[in-house]
Parts: structure tokens; C-alpha cells; sequence
């Protein structure tokens, strides 16, 4: 069974482990690394039985796991979110 993503304009879209390896590469993360939190939160997402997540929560996710492998990665991303997407993805 597809899980989706609840986009922030109420689209959906399958769930993509790759949207999370190229946004965790932009924040400095080395390609090992994006896909070992990519597969863990896929994992997670399976595990949990749900077919739906939103951006948000997906989010939170891939920032706490990019947090707990590299504080500057996760500043990188929070930096890059609030200068070229305008968002406070921390919130």
C-alpha cells in the first residue's frame, strides 16, 4: 500500500525516499547518510501502518534525524528554509 504526502497546498503525492536524500544533501549530509535517514524514515512510516503524513510531520522527521547526525546539517537546513523557501521549518 502507497503512502502519501499531504503537500502544504492540500495536493498529495506518493512518498518519495529520494525527496528526502536530495533535501538532506542540500543541508551538507553525505550521500551514506541521506539515504540511511531516508530508508529510517520510510521505515518508520511502514511501520506505522498510516498510508498519509504531511509535509510537516514528514519534516520533523528528517530534521530530527539530520540533528542527531550533524547539528550543522540541520542548522543548514533551517538557514536554507528561512532564506529561499521563507518558512520556519523549526516551528
Amino acid at each position: 500500500m502507497p503512502i502519501y504526502v499531504i503537500k502544504r497546498d492540500g495536493g498529495r503525492e506518493e512518498f518519495s525516499p529520494e525527496k528526502i536524500v536530495v533535501s538532506c544533501l542540500k543541508a551538507g549530509a553525505p550521500l551514506d547518510v541521506a539515504r540511511k535517514i531516508a530508508r529510517i524514515i520510510e521505515c518508520d512510516l511502514l511501520k506505522s501502518g498510516i498510508n498519509e503524513v504531511t509535509t510537516k510531520d514528514l519534516m520533523k522527521s528528517v530534521l530530527s534525524y539530520l540533528r542527531q547526525e550533524n547539528e550543522e546539517w540541520y542548522r543548514n537546513w533551517i538557514v536554507f528554509d528561512r532564506a529561499v523557501k521563507k518558512r520556519k521549518s523549526e516551528e
